[in-house]
């Protein structure tokens, strides 16, 4: 074939092939649900997530049940029933409303946890490593209160990435039998912080005196952030505070030489921008690169912030 013809052919051959594979998935709907809106890292993931969805030209519906699990199957139903494009957990462990996430999957609906679990019946979970953040968070709190530190423990292990941070730690507390756990409390969401606070009031007053504690193993910052305000009004001093997410607030205090002394801070940005063009993919026609994505985690201290306290 002349090259002049060969050149038009592939030319024409290619307006024919480029509209199967277009550069994004416009027009889709996509259903963000989650029952932790109220928590200030989850609420950064879903504003990042609907920034990427603009630019995307996806239209998204946003539903958060405050903490009731039940509600939020319902509403994945909803989102079933109302044939969404794509569903969008996040901070929920799929399992727990396994029923729901598989009828997605059996309408052929894609269903993508952002800092949740992987699953079967999802095509892709992005998050940080936690158990990874629970061990770098608890090694700096226990190289910070010494060898015989007391701590008191903040938990929420229905959320499935505070429960490999709690892992983390109970490995760790096996590896330094010197340090003891003198109380803990399971936080309620929403409210976290105001429950925390009153939570730590309690555990003040039933672990009196100097020395009583010296360090709080918050597994996410606002907890941490609540027993602060609880330490505050009991002017109690000689306890130290580290948490997880690198909360803003949080990031204040460990610049401000408060007892908050550090903070493991997620990719929260960064998870959305991974898990929408994945899914772009998906919706594309194609598949994830991988059923689960990590985004990086930065340790943040008076150190890393270049402060120097007192």
């Amino acid at each position: 074939m002349h090259r002049t013809a060969l050149a038009a052919a592939l030319a024409a051959l290619a307006s024919v092939a480029l509209p199967l594979i277009p550069a994004h998935a416009a027009g889709e709907k996509v259903a963000l649900l989650t029952p932790y809106l109220a928590a200030v890292a989850t609420a950064e993931m879903v504003d990042s997530f609907k920034a990427e969805a603009e630019k995307m030209q996806w239209t998204v519906d946003v539903v958060d049940t405050a903490g009731d699990m039940a509600a939020l199957a319902s509403r994945v139903e909803d989102a079933v029933t109302a044939k969404a494009n794509a569903i969008i957990l996040f901070s929920v462990d799929p399992a727990q409303i396994q029923a729901q996430v598989d009828a997605a999957k059996a309408d052929g609906i894609p269903v993508v946890t952002i800092d949740g679990a992987k699953n079967a019946s999802t095509v892709l979970n992005v998050t940080s490593d936690n158990y990874v953040l629970g061990k770098t968070m608890t090694e700096f709190l226990f190289s910070a209160i010494g060898e015989d530190g007391k701590i008191v423990r903040f938990f929420h292990s229905a959320h499935p990435g505070v429960r490999q941070r709690e892992i983390a730690l109970d490995d760790a507390l096996k590896a330094n039998p010197g340090i003891t756990e003198v109380g803990n409390h399971y936080v309620q969401v929403p409210g976290q912080i105001e429950d925390s606070r009153a939570a730590m009031d309690a555990i003040l007053l039933a672990n009196p005196g100097d020395g009583a504690i010296t360090g709080v193993w918050a597994a996410w910052d606002e907890p941490g952030i609540g027993a602060k305000l609880s330490l505050d009004a009991a002017n109690r001093g000689g306890i130290v505070i580290a948490g997880i997410d690198g909360n803003p607030q949080a990031v204040e205090l460990i610049k401000g030489c408060s007892q908050y002394i550090g903070t493991v801070r997620q990719g929260f940005g960064e998870m959305s921008k991974i898990a929408a063009s994945e899914l772009n993919k998906v919706l594309a026609g194609g598949a994830a690169s991988e059923p689960e994505m990590y985004a990086p985690v930065e340790l943040i201290t008076r150190d890393s912030l270049g402060v120097d306290c007192p």
